[in-house]
């Protein structure tokens, strides 16, 4: 039997296309240009699907789908809207829409979700509390951004894991917030960590938690991330920069959902959606033996994207007047850009992405007295911002000191936690995990021999033993 397809849009010329469209197509087809007719015939039992658009005359079409989903839970919606925001696609997602499509859409893209719609049954959706004021997690619509909101609209009702590729700048951890913001566990903890930011030693101890007594210092128990984020939602980030010992432990974390704390022996289960994400390349990192890839294939469930500024340069202006109008709300002076300026934006390559715009627009704002900004200082400011050419001979770089490298990793460390401030017994803590590759190389120096190894550390042999014990380390032979 043929389907019937209601149509709902103020717009008539795009009611005249569909209509033609899907009648060419084979269907029956209703239209009308007002949410109270689509109602009456949805609740006369007419219709096989629907496609609305949002903005009507008498009523919001997101606001009709959970009215619909109510009284005829089996009718397929596809939404429809010029307002191709972020929050448009997760709201239709979460009402219960089949599928949104920003306009303007391809026919043949909207033909094919009509069969699709026909063809797979649609499960039931809990309707979206009431609507609270609207927020833009994210900001663009430009054809790659609007492939991403659908994705992430369409896993924010999942618990999928989820993969974030793309470059330093791109907003990685905006989409994971997004995805747990306007997900199943908006109510729960979500757990920031970015695995560059830890020193590799710290990195199982700052995520699984240690017991008291676990290694010198560790005066009492902490929690790792794991159990902070329990319920809710886990980020890590950087996930290309974890070390290989942590990528099994993080491995059967996935596989079987618990885990021990370093020193501990009991194991502890967690729910936690995991969201994971990187600038590298993770396929090259698993060829080098760098990642593990059936952690990868763990991980990559949904991988999601995100496209440097470069390539979507048409959503400058809009990202632009964004970061202006946040400028103005934290106090800043309230600035508008010239269209030579705007142009001035999109000609440039953007080599910090998106971070670099924000960063450029709040200057703009705190440092100019002019109230609307021209080309001129735009192309002063981005001219300041290119890197210096390279010389031709460049001298070599001065190699790093020991002491440079733990300021670094240190420094990493402390801006990971919100406050600069991680948990107690942290100097104790640094010593110990510095101690531990230290004494473990020189007993792999020395071929295991202890009465060589206390003499190359400058310490008593029963001050090593002791270490040894305390540290956990093995009597290792050989560098290999």
């Amino acid at each position: 039997m043929t389907a019937t397809i209601l149509v709902a849009d103020d717009d008539r010329s795009i009611r005249t296309v569909l209509g033609q469209a899907l009648t060419r197509s084979g269907y029956h087809v209703r239209t009308t240009g007002t949410a109270a007719t689509l109602w009456r015939w949805v609740e006369d039992g007419e219709g096989d699907l629907v496609i609305t658009d949002v903005v009507m005359p008498d009523e919001n079409g997101l606001d009709l789908i959970p009215r619909i989903r109510r009284i005829r839970p089996e009718l397929r919606i596809v939404v429809m809207s010029a307002q191709s925001t972020f929050t448009t696609a997760v709201k239709a997602a979460q009402r219960g829409a089949f599928e949104y499509l920003p306009k303007p859409f391809d026919l043949n893209e909207l033909l094919a979700v009509v069969s699709r719609a026909l063809a797979v049954p649609v499960p039931a959706v809990e309707p979206e509390p009431a609507a609270e004021e609207e927020r833009l997690p994210l900001v663009g619509r430009s054809p790659a951004m609007q492939e991403i909101y659908r994705t992430v609209a369409r896993v924010t009702t999942t618990d999928l894991t989820v993969m974030i590729t793309g470059e330093s700048g791109t907003g990685k951890e905006l989409v994971a917030r997004a995805l747990h913001d306007y997900g199943l566990r908006r109510g729960a903890p979500f757990v920031a960590v970015n695995m560059a930011a830890i020193p590799r030693e710290l990195i199982e101890s700052e995520l699984f938690g240690h017991e008291r007594g676990a290694f010198t210092g560790a005066l009492q128990r902490n929690q790792g991330r794991f159990e902070q984020a329990n319920g809710g939602t886990l980020f890590l980030d950087e996930i290309g920069d974890m070390p290989p010992e942590a990528q099994t432990r993080l491995l059967r974390v996935l596989q079987e959902g618990e885990f021990t704390t370093v020193g501990g022996r009991t194991p502890i289960r967690v729910n936690v959606r995991i969201v994971a994400a990187t600038h590298r390349d993770l396929r090259a990192l698993i060829r080098q033996g760098m990642f593990r890839e059936d952690l990868f294939y763990r991980l990559n469930v949904v991988p999601i994207r995100l496209p440097p500024l470069r390539e979507r340069t048409e959503d400058i202006p809009l990202l632009a007047r964004h970061f202006l109008t946040q400028a103005k709300a934290r106090g800043l002076p309230a600035k508008t850009l010239t269209g030579e300026a705007v142009e001035r934006l999109k000609d440039y390559a953007w080599p910090g992405n998106v971070r670099e715009l924000e960063n450029l627009m709040r200057r703009l704002a705190a440092l100019y007295p002019q109230e609307t900004i021209g080309v001129d200082v735009i192309a002063a400011e981005l001219a300041e911002a290119a890197p210096p050419a390279a010389p031709d001979d460049p001298a070599p770089a001065e190699p790093e000191s020991m002491a440079q490298s733990v300021e670094r990793h240190l420094r990493a460390y402390f801006a990971s936690h919100k406050d600069g401030l991680p948990a107690a017994g942290v100097y104790d803590r640094v010593i110990a995990e510095v101690e531990r590759p230290l004494i473990r190389l020189t007993l792999a120096a020395t071929r295991g021999n202890q009465i060589k190894a206390a003499a190359v550390l400058g310490l008593n042999r029963n001050t090593l033993r002791k270490k040894i014990r305390e540290l956990e380390i093995p009597v290792v032979r050989g560098l290999g």
